[in-house]
């Protein structure tokens, strides 16, 4: 656990010194679980979303894309059933004016205190569960009083009742709501898109964009926030396919992430829900092994008819297709992965702290080589000799087609420290004989290797090792 506890403050540490990720308004103390992608971060994250988008929208010719706003009319989410369903349980503390939910005290202290009496933990976290089906908040509360679990800043009982908690954020002045969810967007315009598109089941819907969640307990770095990015489809289908679909995309999204390549297999995990939302018939999350253990990264769920029929019902507009006589409200398969949490599963897999030959050691960012902040950079051996102008032009010839960095600043070795630190896939170095033959240098990140290469040669390979024709060539065969 210590282990796991040091890397993640390293991870956290690097994130923030090579320009990754920032905690939001520092200058004044910061906000809890909000944070700013900085210069490489954005990269990364940008590169991220091109991937996602590229591999619905461009592999799939039946999948397009949408980016409806973050503000709708509130009747969406009396449609949708956020507004009376979208709560958490809430505890609060008042000695320490502290926010928490109660489920996770008790499970906690559990895991904490039983530790050795799997019976009795069992027993708790049985009760526990029937009384959250049976949503028995007085029982919970009562299991928080016979467990005499503390607050665990002030090691006091003095807790208030519990009570359900919207994790929606309003806007007081105009009965709006920032959006807890991008799927509604789709929903709400889905005639629009069949009709603009000539759209035939089946097909999905594609976004990718911001949504905010009043979180009681919002941890773990960039996992859990309270304004966070998704990527989301929507595949609608016939309602009598549902099981085929459902498990299509199951294994479908699976492969994707297993495509990337990050890390062993058995970092991935695909669990099937015990609980569904009140929205799903079927529901199962892919989860990855991050550094404080396996948590969900994406979710496939059947939605059915639910959200269409319900905006059908509130709106008095029809959400049907007909085809041969016949219509029917059709059902809906949702891929739905974090962008934040998938962010910080290529990040936490690709750090490495490697001991070399020499005995040093050196910080790399092992990332896929599509994804990078930067592709290539380029260096002059010295800063003389006409040695800075060649690497300049170098850079400006092929900067419009490759996203490089040209640097000068330190010694090479130092250079390319930094350029491992970031996750740059290869370093190209101008020397004197780049002057005699046109060749330079080429390092690569992972092995260290070098070897020389005319300087034609860098665009064709950088297209070819950093580009995402490869990876998408493979998504599409294997499909």
């Amino acid at each position: 656990m210590k282990k796991c506890n040091y890397f993640f403050e390293f991870l956290i540490s690097h994130a923030k010194v090579y320009g990754f990720i920032f905690p939001s308004s520092e200058i004044y103390g910061g906000l809890n679980a909000i944070y700013d992608y900085g210069p490489h971060g954005v990269e990364l994250k940008n590169n991220i979303k091109e991937f996602w988008w590229k591999s619905m929208t461009q592999l799939h010719e039946n999948i397009v894309g949408i980016d409806s706003s973050i503000l709708m009319h509130s009747d969406i989410w009396r449609a949708s059933g956020h507004i009376d369903k979208f709560n958490e349980l809430l505890i609060d503390h008042k000695d320490s004016k502290k926010r928490y939910r109660p489920e996770i005290l008790i499970q906690k202290y559990v895991e904490k205190n039983f530790l050795n009496d799997p019976k009795k933990k069992e027993e708790i976290l049985s009760r526990l569960s029937q009384s959250l089906k049976k949503k028995n908040l007085l029982d919970i509360k009562v299991l928080i009083d016979e467990l005499c679990i503390c607050d665990p800043i002030f090691k006091t009982k003095n807790w208030t009742e519990i009570r359900n908690f919207n994790m929606m954020f309003k806007i007081i002045e105009k009965d709006l709501f920032l959006r807890p969810e991008t799927a509604q967007g789709i929903f709400s315009n889905f005639h629009n898109i069949v009709k603009s598109n000539r759209m035939k089941i089946p097909f999905g819907i594609a976004q990718i964009g911001k949504s905010f969640r009043n979180e009681i307990i919002a941890r773990k770095f960039i996992f859990r926030m309270r304004e966070f990015e998704q990527m989301e489809m929507q595949f609608f289908i016939l309602p009598k396919e549902e099981i085929k679909w459902y498990n299509y995309w199951k294994k479908s999204r699976l492969k994707w992430h297993l495509d990337l390549n990050l890390v062993n297999k058995k970092y991935y995990r695909l669990c099937d829900h015990d609980h569904l939302a009140h929205y799903a018939s079927f529901g199962s999350d892919i989860e990855f092994h991050f550094p404080f253990g396996f948590q969900e990264i994406e979710g496939i769920h059947s939605r059915r008819d639910f959200d269409l029929k319900n905006h059908e019902f509130f709106s008095k507009k029809k959400f049907r297709i007909f085809e041969l006589e016949k219509n029917y409200i059709p059902y809906v398969i949702e891929t739905s992965l974090g962008l934040d949490r998938l962010f910080l599963a290529i990040f936490s897999s690709s750090l490495k702290e490697e001991e070399l030959k020499n005995g040093k050691k050196r910080i790399v960012l092992k990332l896929p080589y599509c994804l990078s902040p930067i592709k290539a950079a380029i260096f002059p051996l010295v800063k003389k000799n006409g040695l800075p102008e060649i690497a300049k032009k170098i850079f400006h010839d092929i900067k419009i087609h490759h996203r490089l960095v040209y640097d000068e600043k330190e010694s090479i070795g130092k250079l390319y420290r930094r350029q491992d630190a970031i996750g740059t896939p290869f370093c190209f170095t101008v020397d004197y004989d780049t002057i005699k033959t046109d060749t330079v240098t080429m390092r690569n990140r992972d092995n260290m290797k070098q070897k020389r290469i005319h300087i034609k040669e860098i665009p064709k390979i950088l297209e070819k090792k950093t580009g995402f024709k490869k990876i998408l060539k493979k998504l599409f065969y294997s499909t």
